[in-house]
């Protein structure tokens, strides 16, 4: 994790401001701060667009009654594409627009999920179930009332303990020591 928070804070940034330099020696300090300006606007308009797309496409999701999962996982890179776009520099801003690609960001929101998959798969919690829209909306249960008059919502599920899960957490608890 340690590397990971190197790099996005100190060698990142690091790279920007070089680029920026580099860039501003080309065009002039003024072009190039009018040029972070506009790939931040047509960013945003970007981002906007496409985050609407993708919210609308996990709202038909739902009201199928299935799970959006691949929706909401290209929502979060389209956030993350997003942030890059309002951070100053050019590099961040490449890095946006990859994010932006249809085609990249379904293969890295189905890389992304199926690393979830794993993870959860392999750290212990095993969900069944299925998700229903009912006449209270998606998530609901059509089948009856719910006990959201008793200031909650109850979700009902299945777990299975397993002695090598067990295990392993309490390994991975050790290491972390």
């Amino acid at each position: 994790m340690f590397p990971v928070i190197l790099l996005l804070f100190i060698v990142v940034p690091l790279i920007e401001i070089l680029v920026l330099i580099q860039v501003g020696q080309v065009i002039g300090g003024l072009n190039t701060i009018l040029l972070l300006i506009v790939t931040a606007v047509v960013g945003a308009s970007l981002v906007r667009s496409q985050g609407l797309r993708a919210w609308s496409q996990a709202q038909q999701r739902m009201a199928m009654g299935e799970m959006p999962g691949q929706q909401l996982a290209e929502g979060m890179i389209i956030f993350m594409a997003g942030v890059m776009f309002v951070t100053p520099g050019f590099v961040t801003d490449i890095v946006a627009v990859v994010f932006l690609l249809p085609g990249f960001r379904q293969a890295f929101a189905r890389k992304v999920m199926q690393r979830m998959q794993m993870h959860t798969m392999h750290g212990g919690v095993h969900m069944h179930g299925s998700f229903r829209a009912g006449p209270r909306g998606p998530g609901s249960d059509p089948r009856g009332p719910s006990n959201e008059s008793q200031g909650g919502r109850t979700f009902e599920g299945e777990y299975k303990a397993e002695d090598a899960d067990q295990e392993r957490i309490q390994r991975d608890d050790r290491d972390d020591k």
